[in-house]
């Protein structure tokens, strides 16, 4: 006697998820169906849901513009996913992606963050409200900054972020605002221009404001700054392939993403899980978790590979400098490359540490009132803090943001990051 194999477009249909064309949608055996809502679901004609984690909520549209692949992504409430292709990701209430996408993993679209048409991204994370416009491809950045829809951070239309070198290493993510106080929700937008790029690994303050048509490569520590870069001049230099004559700002770049990234995974496991509901359930929150760990890991591999490649650098730097070769560059790299394995290790062990506890209990003390009053609402809470209960949260933060680096920078007293 044989079983035929479950239909799982019939379950989907019989538990009321709304499937117009439902001879054009595939779904895959491993999905659950009990992890995709019935309520305003709409799986449109072309829409393929592959993974078994994959996670899809309450008013979901998928695949309206165009054919949508979906692959153990976590979709939140009123996500609207147009068309493209979607792995590995996360989105929360609200967000939005306009068809030809292109989402992979260590993706985060906070409440309300959205991409127009033809957007690729990959280990991107982007915090409530932060839009994107078309023809964009924007992997290996975390973008915060802004207070509502009417007031977000955006990048402009036909932009990139440059994060792959002549060297051929990734240790390129850009940090644009930061954790700490964009979480808040209280700070100036950031705003890249259109036709433009940002060559990684770039910091920019809040309220940045970067040209349209620049290509731009300096960091912006200062807030409130419009910057903006006429291009190289034209010219033909040589070029020697995997030669860094500076490590510093790579190296220091780096770690502030990944304390920053630490930070993150801080406050999604000890502030957003506060707010656990019907529109926050708990898969949803350990999707979040899974995608900052994964994007350490991401953050850690890469790095990882950079300073694999020191010790050939310095060789090649001495080749060609000479006599003009500095001693002290050729220390730094020789004491990284060495140190490496143990600063990954205390790395790993540090994206644990929820920072100091008293800190942390103030500001957690200080959100229970207004998270009741909110009804769980996260939007309502975070930007309905008192100026006083905000600054105690980005305080802890930053505090975590501070030990991280610390003792990463611990093995490395040659690179502990003189300016």
């Amino acid at each position: 006697m044989t079983s035929s194999a479950p239909d799982p477009i019939g379950i989907l249909l019989n538990k009321g998820v709304r499937i117009p064309a439902p001879a054009s949608v595939e779904i895959g055996l491993e999905v659950d169906p009990a992890r995709i809502s019935a309520e305003g679901v709409v799986l449109h004609a072309g829409t393929k849901i592959f993974g078994r984690r994959t996670l899809i909520l309450q008013g979901a549209k998928i695949g309206y513009e165009g054919p949508a692949t979906l692959e153990n992504c976590h979709v939140g409430p009123a996500v609207r996913l147009s068309g493209g292709f979607f792995r590995g990701a996360v989105f929360l209430a609200k967000a939005a992606m306009g068809s030809g996408a292109h989402v992979r993993e260590g993706t985060i679209l906070e409440e309300g963050a959205s991409g127009a048409h033809t957007v690729g991204l990959k280990q991107t994370i982007l915090f409530p409200f932060v839009t994107l416009g078309s023809l964009i491809n924007f992997c290996d950045c975390l973008m915060s900054g802004g207070t509502s829809p009417e007031d977000h951070s955006e990048v402009g239309s036909s932009y990139i972020h440059f994060n792959y070198t002549p060297n051929q290493d990734k240790a390129t993510p850009s940090l644009l605002g930061d954790v700490p106080s964009g979480v808040m929700l209280n700070q100036r937008p950031i705003f890249l221009g259109g036709q433009g790029g940002l060559v990684g690994p770039c910091r920019l303050a809040f309220g940045t404001i970067v040209a349209a048509g620049s290509v731009y490569r300096k960091d912006v520590p200062q807030p409130g700054r419009l910057v903006f870069d006429g291009g190289l001049k034209s010219g033909s230099i040589p070029f020697s392939p995997g030669l860094y004559r500076g490590i510093r700002r790579i190296v220091a770049n780096n770690l502030a993403y990944l304390a920053n990234l630490a930070a993150l995974k801080q406050w999604y496991a000890h502030v957003r899980a506060q707010f656990v509901s019907p529109d926050f359930p708990q898969a949803l929150l350990e999707g979040l978790l899974a995608a900052v760990d994964a994007a350490i890991d991401e953050r850690l591999r890469q790095f990882g590979r950079f300073c694999a490649k020191l010790p050939e650098s310095a060789r090649r730097y001495r080749e060609s400098a000479r006599e003009s070769a500095s001693d002290a560059l050729l220390q730094e790299k020789a004491e990284l490359a060495a140190g490496w394995p143990e600063m990954k290790a205390i790395m790993r062990q540090q994206k644990e540490d929820a920072g100091p506890e008293s800190l942390r209990d103030a500001f957690l003390e200080k959100i229970q009132e207004p998270l009741r009053s909110a009804g769980r609402d996260y939007l309502v809470t975070i930007r309905g803090l008192e100026h006083a209960a905000a600054a105690a949260g980005t305080r802890w933060l930053q505090a975590v943001v501070g030990r991280f680096s610390a003792a990463a920078l611990a093995p490395l007293p040659l690179l502990s990051l003189r300016d």
